[in-house]
């Protein structure tokens, strides 16, 4: 690795205070990486669990629907007494500096009916519970997988980050402070080496004019 760097005390001590800071940057980024792969890998498993969640509901509301189409024919116009959903609204949290989506739907206790009881039956009932739960879910599972993403992008940035300060940053300031240290070393040996010279001379000097 080539070294430029004046070897002076000022350029030591400005060496020194950037390779603390570098390895102090390393230290917090190595800290919020990890915090952010344990958030992350909670959400993975929150994520799959609602994913089995989906596939079973998904599974029954199919069921239901079909059942309801055989016993009351064509279900089309009752269907689409449910009016379209528009209540989603997103907020954000903050996970280490990364902002992490809050997805919420207004949703009552029991899914509100839209079509009378009269004109359908127990079928179409838990279809329509069961495609609201779908709901629900799908909700809560696009506010996780994309909290998911959102968490692996900050951490392949901090690792990248991270990773620049560990293999470049902080070799190179050592090596500054290494370069600068041994040639101030130098510098004072052989400024010792010329005093005692001088030194030297000097008190062979005043024997010889005794």
């Amino acid at each position: 690795m080539a070294v430029q760097a004046v070897p002076t005390k000022g350029n030591l001590m400005t060496s020194k205070k950037s390779l603390a800071l570098a390895k102090t940057g390393y230290e917090l980024l190595d800290k919020k990486r990890n915090i952010l792969v344990r958030e992350m890998m909670t959400l993975i498993d929150k994520a799959a669990e609602i994913q089995d969640k989906i596939d079973v509901t998904y599974s029954k509301a199919y069921l239901a629907l079909q059942r309801a189409n055989i016993t009351m024919g064509y279900i089309d116009d009752i269907a689409k007494s449910v009016p379209e959903e528009n209540s989603l609204k997103v907020s954000y949290r903050s996970v280490m500096g990364v902002e992490i989506p809050i997805v919420t739907i207004d949703d009552e206790p029991e899914p509100q009916l839209y079509y009378g009881l009269d004109s359908t039956n127990e079928a179409f009932d838990e279809a329509y519970k069961c495609f609201h739960d779908v709901k629900v879910l799908t909700t809560e599972l696009a506010e996780v997988e994309n909290s998911v993403y959102r968490l692996a992008d900050s951490i392949k940035k901090t690792q990248k980050r991270a990773n620049a300060l560990k293999n470049i940053m902080i070799p190179r300031f050592e090596a500054i402070v290494k370069f600068i240290t041994d040639a101030l070393d130098e510098k004072d040996r052989e400024e010792f080496s010329r005093m005692k010279v001088i030194k030297a001379q000097k008190a062979k000097a005043e024997k010889e004019n005794i």
